[in-house]
């Protein structure tokens, strides 16, 4: 019997020699969510895009897909990662099989085993509980208290959000940068544009308010990065299923 996992989308970048695992399903029900956008990964080219027809992968063939890429780093991501129970045996193999560098993407709603996970990315949607619950139908608390315990433990952390205008604004990423300086002022932030999801009332970011949440969350954090459209997208994505 074959054992199906939740992945159902694989891309490999060559800028960096990284194989993107993508997993269905989510326990948050975030309003601006990219994937009621694209289920695809959003760096493919329009053409790679022609099927979006949803094709569950079993762990066999997950490995078969990836061996030929040798690729140097793997990222699992999605919508939600950690609902697949066979994400700690899928890290394991990569480590095994290639030396990877492992990369978790995550709401950090639920942490799962990270003993194959060298570096984890924990999305914070926002400080405020009011404003989490609106934005993702569950509060922040688990969140929060699973991002200090990740802290403690022998893996690289990250954080990151999404700036949206008149929702989650610079004066929030304020609030989430004091958080995270309180763990440790080291750990790497990103602050994503906001990318307009069909049926949502928000607008994506100007650069001048992107500038301002970045500035906003260097008043705490040593290391502040954005992504939006003024950052180059170097080397190419293909989609491999």
């Amino acid at each position: 019997m074959k054992n199906e996992t939740n992945v159902y989308h694989i891309t490999y970048y060559t800028a960096d020699k990284s194989a993107s695992i993508f997993f269905w399903g989510c326990n948050f029900s975030c309003k601006g969510c990219i994937r009621k956008l694209d289920v695809l990964d959003y760096h493919l080219k329009d053409t790679d895009k022609k099927s979006k027809k949803v094709v569950f992968l079993d762990f066999e063939e997950i490995i078969k897909r990836v061996i030929p890429l040798e690729p140097k780093r793997v990222v699992f991501r999605g919508w939600e990662p950690t609902l697949d129970p066979d994400l700690p045996k899928l890290a394991a193999s990569f480590h095994d099989e290639f030396k990877t560098w492992n990369y978790l993407t995550t709401n950090g709603f639920t942490i799962p085993s990270l003993n194959d996970v060298d570096e984890i990315e924990i999305s914070i949607k926002a400080y405020s509980d009011e404003i989490h619950r609106d934005y993702t139908g569950k509060s922040n608390k688990r969140v929060l208290d699973n991002f200090i315990n990740v802290y403690e433990m022998d893996v690289k952390l990250r954080a990151e959000t999404i700036l949206i205008p008149n929702y989650i604004d610079s004066q929030e990423i304020e609030l989430i940068a004091r958080f995270i300086s309180r763990v440790d002022p080291a750990i790497p932030f990103r602050i994503d544009g906001y990318v307009p999801i069909p049926g949502t009332p928000w607008r994506p970011p100007t650069q001048e308010e992107m500038d301002g949440a970045v500035d906003a969350a260097r008043k705490y954090l040593k290391n502040v990065s954005r992504l939006d459209g003024s950052v180059s997208f170097k080397g190419e994505v293909l989609k491999i299923v």
